[in-house]
């Protein structure tokens, strides 16, 4: 740490952080904010490239969060054509990981570099930036991959294979401390070499979503006044499993008072579209993805909203930052995912569970909430008195700035 100062100086090497003013999960954004506000300093090596549409960001975007005092966001090259194909999205992964590194070089005075994965090929980066300047790395695992990658079907090739798991193994070995964000990732980051290993855990920013009635104009303007409403946020992936939710769409078509809204984007999406028409779905909307500090109005105009994988035994480790943020905004959480989100969803009596991959039991699961309006209330109310209690962003920023600060003192 800065002898003249307590006040800490991080760089944070992340492909794919967003800012309010952009679509996706912004739990960097939110930590690097009120890092900032303690009067600590954060560097930000980002991508132009979203990692949500892979366009390229509009330049209020690429500015975002860098006029905030205290957080600077240097963006740097990356190859433009992310979702074009697996091999595209490799290059550009590598080529994000050298560029950030040539980039963090020039980044002065620093006290604790952090890494973050996925994808896994940034983390390489902090990590010899970290050593080069002789300061403690943070590793922060988000995301099993290459395990998820492997079990979904994306990554097949065997020599590719056998280099993505040295180098998990490797990075997960050489961290000064390595952060999971979900207790189900911690004998895995174990099993891998990581010595120390601190559990801080996905949650919102309640205030970004007041339960203020901001959705009256949000359901006129797609005609939906009187639906019952059940809303997806997030990619439009492999891995989201939203044909099931097209399926379940059209077994509840003849109630007509039941719409889906599923907003966002991903490589799946175009396909998705042309099997909503062929099923002649009616009853279900594709949105646009919308910036994180909008999305308050989108949740508000729902009545339920839905978290959905593909029923694979990994993604019972995970902790989907869509379920806190539909805790936070006080909807019920209608959970296609099974594992320890599940028993978070369960403790705190805040939504229902679906089988994963099965879409009429989705179907009940949504009839059933539609015609039990109290029931649905109250499971909204709890789950934002357990983000309030349990997963506040603010409360989970100090425990990164704790972990910081010691990792710097001991180093």
């Amino acid at each position: 740490m800065n002898s003249e100062t307590s006040h800490m100086h991080i760089l944070l090497i992340h492909q794919a952080f967003t800012s309010l003013d952009e679509a996706g999960g912004t739990r960097h954004y939110e930590i690097a904010s009120h890092l900032a506000r303690k009067g600590h300093f954060i560097t930000i090596l980002t991508s132009p490239i979203s990692y949500l549409t892979g366009q390229k960001k509009s330049s209020q975007e690429q500015r975002g969060a860098s006029e905030a005092e205290n957080i600077r966001i240097l963006h740097t090259y990356a190859y433009p054509a992310l979702h074009k194909s697996f091999a595209a999205r490799t290059i550009n992964f590598i080529t994000f990981m050298v560029s950030s590194f040539f980039k963090g070089i020039q980044v002065r005075k620093v006290d604790l570099v952090w890494g973050t994965s996925p994808p896994i090929f940034q983390a390489a980066s902090a990590w010899l930036l970290a050593r080069l300047k002789r300061v403690p790395y943070l590793l922060e695992v988000r995301d099993l991959w290459p395990a998820f990658a492997i079990e979904v079907g994306v990554l097949k090739n065997p020599v590719l294979i056998s280099l993505s798991l040295w180098l998990e193994k490797f990075l997960y070995r050489h961290a000064d401390l390595v952060v999971v964000n979900s207790p189900g990732y911690i004998d895995h980051v174990r099993n891998k070499g990581a010595k120390k290993v601190k559990l801080i855990p996905n949650g919102s920013d309640i205030h970004l979503f007041r339960t203020l009635d901001k959705g009256k104009a949000f359901r006129k303007k797609y005609g939906i006044e009187e639906k019952f409403i059940v809303t997806y946020a997030g990619a439009h992936g492999m891995s989201n499993d939203l044909g099931v939710v097209l399926d379940a769409a059209k077994i509840l078509s003849g109630h007509t008072k039941i719409h889906f809204i599923l907003v966002g984007d991903g490589k799946e999406k175009p396909g998705l579209i042309e099997t909503a028409k062929k099923l002649r779905l009616t009853n279900l909307t594709f949105m646009d993805p919308v910036a994180k500090k909008q999305m308050a109005e989108v949740f508000s105009a729902s009545d339920a909203c839905l978290a959905i994988l593909k029923p694979l035994e990994l993604y019972k480790t995970t902790y989907p930052n869509k379920v806190f943020d539909y805790m936070a905004a006080g909807k019920p959480v209608l959970l296609a995912i099974d594992g320890v989100i599940r028993k978070v969803v369960e403790e705190a009596g805040c939504g229902i569970f679906i089988q994963p991959g099965d879409a009429l039991d989705m179907s009940k699961k949504v009839l059933w909430l539609s015609h039990h309006p109290k029931e649905a209330k109250l499971m909204g109310e709890a789950g934002r008195n357990q983000i309030i209690h349990r997963f506040d962003r603010a409360k989970l920023a100090e425990q990164f700035i704790g972990v910081f600060q010691e990792l710097i003192k001991n180093g």
